[in-house]
């Protein structure tokens, strides 16, 4: 069974983590919960609220996180001031040295730009952060008009919805295409097929 790790914040994008977390939860359901287990991470375990103001209650902190398998950073403007924490930048850094994978969506490219990881590898973020990118992460290969790179271990999504697309891709890349397809049928995601 695989642990997917989504870091939620302060002012984080809804899509951007609720997507990804329901792609992986109901892969998991749709296969007898022997899959993969999907649980958020704060930095103290403190309640969060979204952009939009919804509130949100982190299954773990830092200190009590289990391993990571896959590894979620979700984007919104709070990554603005999450690049400023060296505390949470160095745990992503840490974590993402266990991790399977690690992706980030959306904004979620400026922390993974600010600890390094996008130093020689393509990735793509938001059409509005790109400029802001170009100056985080200046080794890094920005692409344009893809909706997720796959640089191995390191993955990234294109702006919000993006986000789902790369969770249904990254669960073909683990579990194969009868469970992606099964997922994104059950959730009657894009030019899924009756």
């Amino acid at each position: 069974m695989k642990n997917i790790g989504i870091l939620v914040f302060n002012n984080i994008e809804l899509l951007d983590f609720a997507g990804p977390y329901e792609v992986f939860s109901v892969t998991d359901e749709l296969n007898d919960y022997k899959l993969c287990r999907t649980f958020t991470v704060e930095e103290n375990g403190k309640i969060i609220k979204t952009v939009n103001g919804l509130q949100v209650v982190p299954d773990y902190s830092f200190t009590d996180c289990p391993e990571i398998d896959v590894l979620v950073i979700p984007g919104g403007v709070g990554t603005k001031e999450i690049i400023m924490k060296d505390n949470i930048l160095k745990w992503v850094l840490q974590t993402s040295e266990k991790s399977e994978i690690t992706f980030s969506v959306c904004s979620g490219s400026r922390i993974l730009g600010k600890t390094g990881l996008l130093d020689n590898i393509e990735y793509i973020t938001h059409h509005e952060v790109i400029d802001d990118m170009r100056k985080i992460a200046p080794e890094g290969v920005l692409q344009t008009g893809k909706r997720y790179t796959d640089s191995g271990k390191i993955l990234t999504s294109a702006g919000i919805s993006a986000g789902i697309d790369l969770s249904l891709y990254i669960i073909e890349k683990m579990y194969g295409r009868d469970i992606m397809e099964k997922t994104k049928t059950y959730m009657e995601y894009g030019d899924w097929r009756r």
